[in-house]
């Protein structure tokens, strides 16, 4: 029952552009004891099927500049490749460090930009 609430709160925070991996790779870290680059791939495969409804519903609200993603998506392939070789050849404990720093760096981002606007 914890991985399906997990998985639901994922969803909805990926189907909102935030990124589900936020709440599914600690989740997956901290509940169930799984290492940060298995927890980095189970994150990557479950974004495929709610990324594609994500991507329906922003085009047919006429969200997503077409042209614009064509060329983020070549340098985020590009991106992709460099990063899972580097995730590979690191070790968890590491990665984990990276991942926690990453998104402490962001939350604090989110906290400046909001007082400013």
């Amino acid at each position: 029952m914890l991985i399906f609430v997990v998985s639901i709160l994922s969803g909805i925070i990926s189907g909102m552009g935030i990124g589900g991996g936020t709440i599914l790779i600690p989740a997956l870290i901290i509940l169930f004891n799984i290492s940060q680059q298995i927890a980095q791939g189970v994150n990557l495969i479950s974004f495929i099927p709610t990324a594609a409804v994500a991507v329906i519903t922003h085009i047919r609200n006429k969200n997503i500049l077409l042209k614009l993603s064509v060329l983020l998506i070549c340098g985020g392939l590009f991106g992709a490749v460099l990063g899972s070789i580097l995730a590979s050849s690191i070790s968890s404990p590491v990665l984990r460090k990276l991942f926690g720093i990453f998104l402490f760096i962001m939350g604090i981002y989110e906290i400046i930009s909001k007082k400013k606007k």
